[in-house]
């Protein structure tokens, strides 16, 4: 019978936009089962929060201020974790852009300025890119990585309203296909965690968001919200020795609201 543990005990993890929801909750599950783990956001306080946390639980975190979609920036976070805690094992490219305050306005494409595009584009894809390239090298090296991506079911069924936003994770989907070809051979894998909608405090829908929320529930087979804590366990297999003969998949953690074979 085989004993799953998840020991992640001497692994160095980063975790990009882990201040807060799903990001804080995959730092926390890593740093449980023994990870030293780089939190990594684009506001220092909020990174901090999560550290604190952690250290509270006996873990080992250190909080890194830094803009994913800055390759400058991505470079400076990596080499930052690597003089505290060593070199990254596990990388968790979870920091995205939903738009302003992640309400994710609907607008319709044609009516879109070419410009505002960039926000989707720069955070939720090239900075996955950044990330992954800083990050490979030293994998392939040491023969281990753990390359994990959160992406949407927007890049994966697109979503109506949100084109930029659902290419942008469609391509970091993509990517990560295609790096895990590239690293398979050196132990390293790549997978990414497609997700639908996530709870989190302060994203508190309008009257008007509220109503949309339930028509959309309706078409969950889990009729609820998700929740960070349903992300994080499988981010955790990801992160896992167990998982080192899964590479290129995807992983839809979304209550069934987009399904796959």
């Amino acid at each position: 019978m085989t004993r799953m543990t998840f020991d992640l005990t001497g692994r160095v993890a980063l975790v990009t936009g882990a201040g807060q929801g799903v990001g804080a909750e995959i730092a926390r599950t890593l740093a449980a089962h023994g990870a030293k783990v780089v939190v990594n956001d684009y506001v220092l306080d909020r990174a901090e929060a999560v550290v604190a946390e952690i250290v509270g639980e006996s873990g080992v975190a250190v909080a890194v201020q830094g803009d994913v979609g800055d390759s400058d920036s991505v470079d400076t976070i990596v080499a930052t974790g690597n003089r505290a805690l060593g070199p990254i094992d596990i990388l968790v490219n979870n920091a995205g852009n939903a738009g302003p305050d992640g309400a994710m306005p609907r607008v319709d494409f044609w009516e879109t300025d070419p410009d505002d595009w960039d926000r989707y584009l720069r955070v939720n894809l090239f900075g996955v890119m950044n990330c992954a390239r800083a990050c490979a090298g030293g994998m392939v090296a040491r023969g281990y990585g753990r390359i994990i991506t959160i992406v949407s079911d927007a890049g994966r069924a697109g979503e109506q309203g949100h084109e930029a936003y659902s290419a942008g994770k469609a391509g970091a989907a993509g990517f990560s296909r295609a790096l895990a070809r590239s690293l398979g051979r050196y132990g390293v894998t790549a997978n990414t965690i497609s997700l639908s909608n996530i709870w989190r405090p302060g994203l508190e829908p309008t009257p008007e968001g509220a109503a949309l929320l339930k028509q959309m529930l309706s078409r969950y087979i889990v009729r609820r919200q998700g929740r960070p804590s349903d992300v994080a366990p499988v981010a955790l297999l990801l992160a896992s020795q167990e998982s080192e003969w899964i590479t290129g998949q995807n992983y839809p953690v979304n209550g069934g609201y987009v399904l796959a074979l």
